[in-house]
């Protein structure tokens, strides 16, 4: 199966670099050819030396590495710890942290050089040496800059061998091989310092999955060490070092009844505070400061910075008390920006300089705002919380992935341009399924320079290649989970009913349905060629998702077609009535499917309910909404035959609402203009039975250029509907414009009061565009212009506008590049870089709509976001697609049911007077960064409704 996204027009001018594994260069090899160090096969178990003052989380990651290495080749290491009597013999693995006596006499008796690595945070280096210890000629020797360097160097190894950090949590199979050989590995410092998750909104899923699985079944603080145990060896194996677990009223367990309310009860909450921060003190911590409402909301009605100062200056004392220090800076300090809190600082209210401000998204993945140039050299540095799964307004969403990794770059680039790295949390709910969109999100934060935006699709093909282990397929498996992203991140499952996507118009439900199809059966057939072990892992990782998703939106499509049916009373109704309860009761056998997969491992985990949402609020129970049925043994007052066409929710013969704008007594219909450059050639009719029996039809034509798919049939209880293609001869086609007509008769027996035929007119423009031209040409009312496929692109101060391949709701995206940091550059209009679309008309153009993808003013409300469109040599209009919002809040239109972020789209209409048929350039210049365009749609006249937008235009 194709991807779903065409060629892009534009080329990157940056260099995609080779990468060995996800996020890594090689340090594996399974052949001596390549000189690396046998770490283990072909009879050699090579002993492991560590030094006994080392960390205890060293020591576990080398059980871990030893157990590894004999799942993958079958041979157990040996490990001993290293003390001046010891006799090594052999050719060793010395494994450890600088600064170690091990290490010490290693490094000086070696050329083993440490100038990147000492002092460094997190960083390794991993080589063959000679001669590091008496009597010893070669070894491989494992040194870490510090506990978590080691770490994850020895992960890194394991990883690469043929271990998946997701072999427990998602059931990867381990890759074996009959040698194993080691070569240079090492990394330098991570990009982001505090690499972390959050257990978040985990209710129904995460919990009672703990609850059956650690904790006898009871609800009551199911997340325990056992759970923890798997969990930590998780995140350390994919680099996270640092976890935010859910805390559900915490402090009532400590001080029952008591309120969270720091007017009447500061004394108590201040000793629920110090005893946190006594309990954390021998441990390695980020603390959080200031505070937030009971039940996530804001502490009081209105912004109240007094109230804050109070409480942060309460923090730091007890910081200062508890760690016997009158300076509290050394210990590293957390303010979260969320909701509100922004708006506090927005207002004034400014923590210590080392404190890190941990700016957030809007709960959407749109990141609200970033360090400015003032706020760059703040010692506390600045990080960033993200989410991939959230509970709130407009709707919750945490059933299933529907986050584009395309996006989580995009977002999370700006953060590092604009040096916000110090901290990043991901907010990823239950977990599971976000496996590889939260792997992403944490490899990004490790090494920013491997990734940009036109490697993705080589993230997405190399995971697939380590989890599945079937290199032939991993393409078409990044191809499926690409697809299923899109898709979902169109509109949030939560958030689709059975109008989302246009019934009538563009063929947009058919084509959604069947790209949905396509990329679950090409799934399936995955699934079934696979090995029976490696099943499981695939069905969670990628194939449920791919199933589930499908289904929801069949189910959805099915019931939209069922109400537009009913309407016209077809007698199919019913048959799509039976088809969406079908559907919605295999949405529960899905279900059941990922529950008792091996023997019920992960029974629970997708009891997240996602059918039927009233309000925002996650419904208690999915309920299939809004079906349909007509009574099939009663014939229709205008009888039999029930006549609909594309572009119309109308039915004829007799009345009905669309018919026409009386509503009654409506005119024969007229199906919309044909042209010769319409995305799609023809427009369907279809021939429908309504009530009992069946009838004969016929058609016939008043014009030789209207040409049908077919002119005659039956239909019946069997086949109630028949689809009749309507498209145009052109070559018959003598005159500009020409019009004509059909007729469709029945046999029906029976006199009815509407007759047994209908006439329906046909018209058609016969266009053309002079030779020579190239570019998009209007069709079918109105061009549609994929934003990355323009004609030319200028750069200005090394900045253009590039593309963002497979971002957004149909094709890709533009967005100037680079980004240019906290000082990128501002463009008065007509100055900066420009991007030109070359199109050509028929029609006068009326207006144009850009599709913005949400972003939010992340340069502040001083600069917010914006750039110009001009068409031709008209004046060019500046556009601010976001608007302002209040310090703390989300602009206008944001967060609705039908805002931008539900949408997934900015909809930006500029009108264009004065502008008549030809040919024309439209211009978009840049003026600020971080604007992401995906779609232009110029209206020429008859532009309709859909949800993705029209079909681009034809281009010649």
């Amino acid at each position: 199966m194709m991807k779903l996204q065409a060629s892009l027009a534009l080329i990157s001018s940056l260099l995609t670099p080779a990468l060995a594994t996800i996020g890594a260069d090689s340090c594996v090899s399974f052949t001596s050819a390549d000189g690396g160090f046998l770490i283990a096969g072909k009879g050699s178990a090579p002993q492991i030396w560590t030094d006994p003052t080392d960390s205890n989380s060293v020591f576990r990651a080398v059980q871990d590495f030893v157990s590894d290495i004999k799942k993958v080749t079958g041979t157990t290491l040996k490990v001993s710890n290293y003390t001046s009597s010891s006799k090594v013999t052999g050719t060793p693995i010395i494994v450890g942290t600088l600064g170690t006596p091990l290490l010490n006499t290693v490094v000086k008796a070696t050329n083993f050089d440490t100038s990147n690595v000492t002092g460094q945070w997190e960083t390794f280096r991993a080589m063959e040496v000679s001669k590091p210890l008496p009597g010893v000629s070669e070894a491989y020797v494992i040194a870490g800059s510090d506990r978590r360097g080691v770490i994850y160097a020895l992960y890194e190894l394991s990883e690469q061998a043929g271990v998946s950090p997701w072999y427990w949590w998602a059931d990867v199979p381990i890759q074996t091989h009959s040698a194993v050989y080691a070569l240079k590995c090492e990394h330098g410092p991570p990009t982001v310092k505090y690499r972390g998750i959050f257990l978040n909104d985990e209710q129904p899923a995460l919990q009672n999955w703990a609850a059956e699985k650690y904790n006898g079944g009871s609800n009551t603080a199911p997340f325990n060490h056992f759970f923890y145990a798997n969990l930590f060896e998780l995140l350390l194996r994919l680099k996270v070092n640092y976890l935010w677990p859910a805390m559900w009223n915490e402090f009532n367990k400590f001080f029952p009844g008591q309120a969270w309310d720091w007017y009447v009860n500061k004394a108590n909450i201040s000793l629920y505070m110090q005893q946190g921060v006594e309990r954390a003190k021998p441990y390695e911590n980020i603390i959080t400061i200031g505070m937030r409402g009971s039940g996530d909301e804001p502490l009081t009605a209105s912004t109240n910075i007094p109230l804050l100062e109070d409480i942060i200056s309460t923090q730091t004392s007890i910081l200062e008390q508890v760690y016997n220090t009158s300076d509290v800076s050394d210990i590293p300090q957390m303010w979260c920006l969320y909701k509100e809190v922004l708006g506090y600082y927005e207002d004034g209210l400014s923590p210590p300089d080392y404190v890190t401000l941990l700016w957030t998204d809007d709960n959407w993945g749109n990141i609200l705002r970033l360090p400015l140039a003032n706020e760059t050299s703040r010692a506390g540095g600045a990080g960033v919380y993200y989410h991939l799964d959230y509970v709130g307004s407009p709707r919750d969403y945490k059933w299933i992935t529907s986050t584009q990794i395309e996006k989580v770059h995009e977002q999370m680039s700006l953060a590092v341009d604009r040096e916000a790295t110090r901290i990043w949390i991901l907010n990823v709910g239950d977990l599971k399924p976000y496996e590889m969109s939260t792997e992403f999100f944490i490899t990004y934060g490790w090494d920013a320079t491997k990734w940009n935006p036109y490697n993705l699709d080589t993230f997405r093909s190399l995971w697939a290649t380590r989890e599945f282990n079937v290199p032939s397929k991993s393409d078409e498996i990044a191809n499926i989970v690409y697809n299923v992203t899109q898709f979902n991140a169109r509109r949030k499952p939560e958030l689709l009913n059975s109008t989302t996507f246009s019934l009538i118009n563009y063929h947009e439900a058919d084509q959604v349905l069947q790209d949905w199809t396509a990329t679950y059966q090409a799934s399936l057939a995955i699934y079934n060629s696979l090995p029976s072990a490696t099943q499981p892992a695939y069905f969670e990782l990628v194939h449920h998702a791919a199933w589930a998703s499908y289904n929801l939106n069949a189910m959805y499509i099915t019931v939209g077609k069922n109400n537009l049916f009913s309407s016209q009373w077809r007698v199919s109704t019913n048959d799509l009535a039976d088809q969406a309860e079908t559907l919605f009761d295999e949405d529960y056998t899905i279900n059941q499917e990922y529950h008792t997969i091996l023997n019920g491992k992960w029974d629970h985990m997708m009891d997240q309910t996602h059918i039927g949402y009233y309000y925002w609020q996650q419904p208690m129970g999915n309920v299939l909404m809004g079906v349909n049925r007509v009574q099939k043994n009663k014939v229709p007052l205008p009888g039999p035959m029930r006549i609909a066409m594309e572009n119309s929710a109308g039915a004829w013969p007799g009345d009905n609402m669309n018919n026409c704008a009386q509503q009654y007594s409506c005119p024969p219909p007229t199906m919309l203009t044909f042209d010769p450059y319409m995305p799609n050639p023809s427009r369907y009719l279809s021939i429908a039975l309504g009530g009992p029996g069946s009838f004969s039809w016929n058609i016939t034509s008043t014009a030789p250029w209207i040409k049908l798919s077919s002119t005659k049939g039956t239909v019946d209880r069997a086949n109630p509907e028949t689809t009749v293609e309507v498209s145009i001869d052109w070559s018959a086609v003598g005159s500009p414009s020409v019009s004509g007509s059909i007729t469709v008769f029945d046999t029906a027996p029976g006199f009815y009061t509407y007759g047994d035929l209908q006439q329906i007119f046909i018209n058609a423009n016969k266009t053309s565009v002079p030779a020579g031209f190239h570019g998009h040409v209007e069709g079918d009312g109105s061009v549609s212009i994929e934003a990355p496929h323009a004609s030319e692109n200028t750069t200005v101060q090394g900045i253009a506008w590039s593309v963002l391949p497979g971002y957004g709701k149909t094709l890709g995206a533009i967005k100037p590049l680079p980004d240019g940091g906290a000082n990128a550059t501002h463009f008065a209009v007509g100055t900066g870089p420009s991007i030109i679309y070359d199109f050509y008309t028929f029609h006068a153009i009326t207006s144009m709509t850009t599709y913005v993808a949400p972003s939010m003013n992340a340069m502040g409300n001083d600069r917010q976001l914006a750039f110009a469109v001009q068409i031709d040599s008209s004046p060019a209009q500046t556009v601010t697609p976001i608007p302002l919002a209040a310090p703390g809040g989300l602009p206008a239109g944001w967060d609705t049911p039908d805002g931008f972020v539900a949408n997934s789209i900015v909809p930006v209409v500029t009108n264009h007077t004065g502008i008549g048929p030809g040919a024309h350039t439209l211009t978009v210049w840049m003026i600020e960064p971080a604007v992401v365009i995906e779609k232009f749609v110029i209206n020429t006249g008859n532009v309709r409704a859909s949800y993705l937008g029209p079909t681009e235009s034809v281009i010649v």
